[in-house]
């Protein structure tokens, strides 16, 4: 493919992300109560019996809830849409593939969709811990009462972020199968990797407490772990497939 037709590929996969997106935050705004009250769960849950946090989030602006109804759609489109996204990424990706390798697509699409959502849904989980740990981190001389705007970006925010982190063993596949790293090399970095991963996710993180930071390195750790395994299976497997081949050839 040439520039022009790179280009090309790159703007139709993005313009059909785009209404992807747009789909998903049109059923998003649809559904906007629902998902309110679903995130305000980890709010209710971390908060104290009889506290005013378990009721209700307060607002001082009057075009507060429009612009939170808004950021909600915006947010579940994207999350909505995630699979198109990634089939599209894949499908951009794809001519530079060998023909063997392409046969990866419906996996790499599922698979890559399966573990953002498993992101995410860690992320919720953890959320009443942090927002405990982040409540009495600062001593009982504070009443907290939350606005919608920073603790839905925080909510949001953590489970992208995870997601995202989430996505890591699907980028070490691909930089394996693509021929960009091989799996001695990722044994031999993994020391250097283990560390890079607890930067990243401290860096990440949007809440900073060691609860959701601990939730999100742990299982970047064992998916790096679990892609060398991929690798090294990988790699005995064309191994034995080389050597049928060389033994046939012979006979």
């Amino acid at each position: 493919m040439t520039l022009v037709e790179h280009l090309t590929e790159l703007r139709t996969r993005l313009i059909r992300s785009a209404i992807a997106v747009a789909a998903g935050a049109l059923v998003a705004w649809l559904v906007y109560q629902p998902i309110l009250n679903a995130l305000l769960e980890p709010l209710r849950a971390s908060a104290p019996k009889g506290s005013s946090i378990r009721q209700t989030l307060v607002t001082l602006d009057p075009l507060e809830p429009f612009a939170i109804r808004l950021k909600l759609a915006t947010y579940g489109g994207l999350m909505l849409a995630m699979p198109v996204i990634l089939w599209q990424v894949w499908r951009f990706v794809e001519p530079g593939l060998y023909s063997n390798e392409k046969r990866y697509a419906v996996g790499f699409t599922a698979c890559a969709t399966l573990l953002f959502a498993m992101g995410a849904a860690i992320a919720f989980w953890t959320m009443p811990k942090a927002l405990d740990w982040l409540r009495t981190i600062g001593g009982p001389n504070f009443t907290q009462l939350y606005g919608p705007a920073k603790y839905i970006k925080l909510i949001v925010y953590m489970m992208l972020a995870f997601g995202v982190g989430f996505e890591f063993p699907i980028l070490v596949v691909f930089l394996q199968l693509a021929g960009i790293v091989s799996t001695a090399r990722l044994r031999s970095a993994r020391r250097y990797v283990y560390v890079a991963i607890a930067v990243v996710v401290a860096v990440i993180t949007p809440s900073g407490d060691p609860i959701s930071m601990l939730a999100l390195t742990i299982p970047m750790w064992i998916f790096y772990e679990a892609a060398v395994v991929f690798g090294r299976l990988r790699e005995r497997r064309r191994r034995k497939a080389e050597a049928a081949a060389a033994a046939a050839a012979a006979a």
